[in-house]
């Protein structure tokens, strides 16, 4: 398996259009987008860690 760690076209142009938003947010606003950002990214890895179970 080979792994990039470079983003797609698609991606960086998703990236920026996020980047722009994410400028117009109030500080606590950011923070509690970033904060639920985590809880995801945690659900993620534990699904992930669940489908590769034996």
């Amino acid at each position: 398996m080979q792994f990039s760690d470079q983003l797609t076209l698609e991606q960086q142009f998703k990236m920026q259009v996020w980047r722009d938003e994410v400028r117009k947010l109030s500080q606590p606003e950011a923070q509690d987008y970033l904060l639920e950002v985590m809880r995801q990214m945690m659900l993620k890895d534990n699904l992930i860690k669940n489908l590769l179970k034996p």
